[in-house]
């Protein structure tokens, strides 16, 4: 008897009828034609997955970031004080003082992390090392080595306030640079 013979006859045996061993007989013609059918899928199945691989490298993945460029409103919807209605969308804080109005992009000089304000202590406060920030956005405890940048700020001539955090003004005591008073920093008598 052959390999197919033997375990189609142990098969038979094996499961509980007794009374009917035939053997059922497997030609060597059918155990080729299973394995080529294997062999044919298994290889289709390969070359189809390589193709949609390679279908997939024609539609890269890309990641779609907020514009930098952006209208806030009309300088008459901002109070005194710090605005933070667009922290979560923009990364940005609105403060109004008696300066004029400015904008601060929210972004610890230290590490980069996104610090909070903190209404009740006047301050800005990073949630990571500690860094403290007075209302302007000058820092005044922990190790962040200088304040926080001010984003582009003007007016459109329609009045609204535009925004650029593409273009950021520095003060960074160190370097001697103070960028704070230039135009664009600060929208002044709105």
């Amino acid at each position: 008897m052959s390999e197919p013979e033997i375990q189609a006859g142990q098969a038979a045996a094996s499961s509980g009828d007794a009374a009917n061993k035939e053997t059922v007989k497997i030609t060597p013609k059918e155990v080729i034609k299973v394995r080529r059918r294997l062999v044919t899928a298994s290889l289709l199945t390969f070359f189809t997955v390589d193709l949609l691989m390679f279908l997939r490298f024609f539609f890269p993945r890309t990641l779609f970031e907020p514009k930098t460029s952006f209208i806030l409103g009309y300088p008459s919807d901002f109070s005194y004080g710090v605005d933070t209605r667009f922290q979560q969308n923009a990364r940005i804080w609105v403060v109004r003082n008696s300066e004029g109005l400015f904008v601060i992009y929210a972004r610890c000089t230290h590490l980069g992390c996104t610090p909070d304000w903190k209404d009740g202590e006047n301050k800005f406060k990073c949630p990571c090392h500690g860094s403290g920030y007075d209302n302007e956005g000058v820092n005044f405890e922990g190790p962040a080595p200088r304040p926080m940048d001010r984003a582009h700020v003007v007016l459109n001539p329609g009045g609204q306030i535009v925004v650029d955090t593409a273009r950021l003004y520095v003060r960074d005591p160190f370097r001697g640079v103070d960028q704070f008073g230039d135009e664009g920093a600060i929208l002044r008598g709105v």
